[in-house]
């Protein structure tokens, strides 16, 4: 099969423009554009009825007037999402600007229906300028406000406005209110579909930022455990340690030989602090593997990632589960803080007398790679120490796949765990690391 060539390919391809934006980044394009499109959708609405209805001397300047519009019409929805979105101030000059060039434009439009070239061709064809500006301009300028009162008072202004205008140029008084009927629904509708979509912005960048968030919690309740665990190790041994090395001074200063003894102590002591540090620090402490999956399970299910756990999680002797029990907690907290993940899968399982645990996550950027995680280095280290293995890698499109292998203990007449049979063949990764 031909790799896609082209724009869009290069668009689609996960290491290429779309394919490196984050899911908030993509929202918010693709929101900008709509608001280019709505303009867009504005001159081809007021271009209808004037192509082919009306001679060309009067189609000219109709259609120039209706492209000037839509194309301020994109600029100050462009400003205004920006001010919404906190990236700028409220646009208010480019708001009276756009909002007297609307005036202008309907103003215009009307004086040519009323007063321009006879027919009913020409009569329609300015009317439908002037409502589809007018109603295109209440919603672009009720985008640059804040509040729900305000931005029914824009919209309700601009379609009294249209209707005093109408009365002022001479419409019979009948069609003037139905032309101001048209302007609110019109307007009004446009208002509302234009804000709920920057409220749905901010809310996905709300979402992203309550995950990150998330994953630095994790983190740092992770780093708390941490040191809760060093205090309980050191400060029982350095109080201990402490009191002995006081009595063997005091010993010492009398000449009396338990002093010796005393000391042979706090080296022992000291060698096991060392030895319960290392511990720590390595997570040789047993670990619960089911808590663990599912403690992931429910941090990436909260996060809105799609994760599902299969294969056997009991059974496996306490060294295997202690590793695999940090494998799986450095595994989410990846799939949490690198890329825009939307499923995971973790398998576990038992293959010729090894334990063979993978995960696998969609939503990796290309230039995420094989290294993200500097978590997987001093994984490997642990599993080193105990015969395991692991690799990490990309796999497919924007897919990252983690595969860790720990040796089963042998021990005669104990039956192994269930045996592995839902875990599918191993799919070719690239190391992450030599």
């Amino acid at each position: 099969m031909s790799r896609p060539g082209g724009w869009w390919g290069r668009r689609s391809r996960p290491g290429g423009w779309w394919g490196r934006k984050s899911t908030p980044a993509k929202v918010e394009t693709y929101t900008r554009w709509s608001f280019h499109l709505i303009a867009l959708i504005e001159l081809v609405a007021a271009s209808g009825p004037v192509i082919g209805e009306v001679g060309l001397r009067l189609a000219v300047p109709l259609l120039l007037m209706a492209a000037a519009h839509s194309v301020f019409c994109a600029v100050t929805a462009s400003h205004a999402v920006d001010w919404l979105r906190g990236q700028r101030e409220q646009p208010v000059r480019t708001l009276w600007v756009f909002g007297a060039a609307t005036a202008v434009v309907a103003v215009i439009s009307l004086a040519i229906a009323e007063h321009g070239p006879a027919g009913e061709e020409a009569d329609g064809a300015a009317g439908a300028l002037f409502t589809i500006v007018t109603a295109f301009g209440a919603g672009v300028v009720a985008l640059g406000v804040r509040g729900r009162r305000r931005v029914f008072t824009t919209v309700a202004g601009f379609a009294l406005g249209s209707g005093a205008l109408s009365l002022l140029l001479g419409l019979p008084v009948l069609v003037a209110p139905v032309i101001a009927l048209v302007v609110l629904t019109c307007g009004g509708f446009f208002a509302f579909t234009s804000l709920f979509s920057v409220w749905l912005l901010n809310a996905v960048y709300e979402l992203d930022e309550a995950r990150e968030t998330r994953a630095r919690l994790a983190v740092a309740e992770e780093r708390l455990r941490f040191g809760r665990d060093l205090h309980d190790v050191m400060g029982r041994n350095l109080a201990v340690i402490a009191l002995k090395s006081e009595l063997a001074v005091q010993l010492a200063q009398r000449e009396r030989p338990e002093a010796v003894t005393e000391m042979i102590e706090v080296q022992r002591l000291a060698h096991e602090a060392q030895r319960e540090v290392r511990e720590v620090v390595r997570g040789y402490r047993e670990a619960d593997l089911s808590g663990e999956l599912a403690g992931a399970q429910g941090v990436l299910t909260a996060a809105g990632i799609d994760c599902t756990v299969t294969g056997p999680v009991t059974g496996f002797p306490a060294p295997v589960q202690s590793a695999l029990g940090w494998v799986v907690r450095e595994a989410a907290t990846n799939v949490l803080r690198h890329g825009d993940a939307r499923r995971c899968t973790m398998t576990l399982g038992v293959r010729e007398g090894r334990v063979v645990l993978t995960v696998e996550n969609d939503g990796v950027p290309r230039t995420d790679g094989p290294g993200r995680g500097s978590g997987l280095v001093g994984l490997r280290e642990r599993l080193a120490e105990i015969g395991g293995t692991l690799r990490a890698g990309p796999v497919g499109d924007g897919s990252f796949l983690l595969t860790v292998e720990v040796p089963l203990p042998a021990h005669p007449g104990e039956a192994p765990p269930a045996a592995f049979t839902a875990l599918h063949p191993p799919r070719p990764v690239s190391e992450a690391t030599p």
